[in-house]
């Protein structure tokens, strides 16, 4: 499968694949304040589309859209392993939050990497880190089922200062059992902001 494929239908967001024409929108969504407890990311519009164009086959990367194509965020699956059957979900960033309010857009968006993942891919594991810091982060990957396992001190570099990392994961018994259903629930329960209806 390659990220050209890769074409992922919600409820209300899809996921598509992140472009090189991506680039001023995707490093606006890092250059802004909701981005700063990510990695830094390219300094430059052009160096954001020179990123781009050089991810690997290893990972796959995506913007994540409405139902009427306005992209609100960006999502990856990175680090595929499919010998060991894992990966890691990262650089998730709802950049317009506006346009999202009263839509479960970043519910869903996890939902479709997570089948992905598990559906798709057959991984049997997925985990990632969290800057201690981004508590909001932290708290939505527990409630989510994300098991934390760790803790890497001084791993990051944010905001002038050291912070430790927090290390989640989830294995697929826990996704089906506990974060699956809770995910449903979530989107089954919202309705579509007006003009976002789908049929």
């Amino acid at each position: 499968m390659t990220v050209q494929e890769t074409h992922l239908e919600g409820r209300f967001v899809d996921l598509r694949p992140l472009l090189p024409e991506d680039a001023p929108l995707t490093h606006g969504w890092r250059s802004g304040a909701r981005a700063r407890l990510l990695n830094q990311g390219a300094g430059t519009v052009a160096q954001q589309e020179a990123w781009i164009r050089s991810r690997p086959a290893s990972e796959l990367n995506f913007i994540i859209q409405r139902k009427d194509g306005r992209p609100v965020g960006m999502l990856s699956l990175v680090g595929i392993d499919r010998v060991n059957r894992h990966a890691e979900p990262g650089r998730f960033l709802i950049g317009d939050e506006e346009a999202v309010r009263g839509i479960p857009a970043a519910v869903e968006a996890m939902k479709l990497l997570y089948q992905l993942a598990f559906d798709t891919l057959g991984l049997v594991r997925v985990y990632g880190t969290v800057a201690a810091d981004n508590g909001r982060m932290a708290k939505w990957q527990r409630y989510l089922g994300m098991r934390e396992e760790g803790r890497m001190r001084r791993h990051y570099f944010i905001d002038g200062r050291f912070q430790d990392a927090l290390m989640f994961a989830l294995l697929e018994e826990e996704y089906r059992a506990e974060t699956l259903p809770r995910m449903e629930a979530l989107i089954g329960i919202a309705r579509a902001a007006p003009g976002q209806e789908t049929v």
